[in-house]
């Protein structure tokens, strides 16, 4: 299997009726700024470059951005933090992520999930994380070229520590605790890096600010550029 046969396969994914139904819910009935606007309603796969040194897990689409516009991280507040700070690294030809179609491309840097459709109150059950784990999984095994991590907030962090596990060298990884700059050196040569997620909740109270934000990817280049 190959990246785009992965995206097909979970773009058409109908695992969790839950999911289902919520996604198809908030396309019928959408707030009234994005009324007469054809939602996506579907699964989201990854995007980016599949050469890709540095992988940038999120926790799941949001209901009126990702789920309308069917590009991950685009069209709402969180998608436009994270594509101004990868423009002013030289990672994207572009400061702003609004549309599928707006000629977003990323350099060197492949973006995913931990869960694939925007669940209700953005917080997906336990049975939901378990049935998009294999996305995951199948996502960083086909990013070869991938030497960090970046993990966006807890949830993230944990989807992608238990797909490192899978690994017999990593069964018995000690991994850190969370915490925003944390950096995991995996004894294969990659690292992962946590980083609080660019939600309003954390950017609007200050939890998260842009230079917290921009220290993260100076460091994940910095990475990428160790000699192994």
């Amino acid at each position: 299997m190959n990246l785009k046969q992965l995206n097909a396969k979970i773009a058409n994914c109908f695992q969790c009726p839950r999911l289902v139904a919520y996604r198809q819910e908030v396309a019928s009935n959408p707030p009234l700024r994005y009324r007469g606007q054809k939602y996506w309603a579907r699964p989201l796969p990854g995007f980016g470059d599949p050469k890709a040194q540095i992988y940038i897990v999120g926790l799941a689409p949001a209901a009126n951005g990702g789920n309308r516009t069917g590009r991950i991280f685009t069209g709402d507040r969180s998608g436009d933090w994270l594509c101004r700070t990868l423009y002013e690294y030289g990672l994207a030809n572009q400061p702003h992520s609004i549309d599928k179609n707006d000629g977003l491309k990323l350099f060197d840097v492949y973006i995913g999930a931990a869960v694939r459709c925007a669940p209700p109150e953005n917080k997906p059950l336990p049975s939901e994380f378990a049935n998009c784990h294999p996305y995951l999984v199948q996502e960083m095994q086909l990013l070869t070229q991938m030497k960090v991590i970046v993990a966006l907030g807890l949830i993230a962090y944990n989807a992608v520590k238990k797909a490192l596990r899978l690994n017999p060298e990593f069964k018995k990884f000690k991994f850190p605790l969370f915490g925003h700059g944390q950096q995991v050196k995996l004894g294969d040569g990659r690292f992962v890096l946590c980083s609080y997620h660019p939600s309003q909740q954390n950017t609007f109270t200050g939890k998260l600010t842009q230079p917290m934000f921009q220290k993260i990817f100076e460091t994940a280049k910095a990475l990428t550029q160790l000699k192994e």
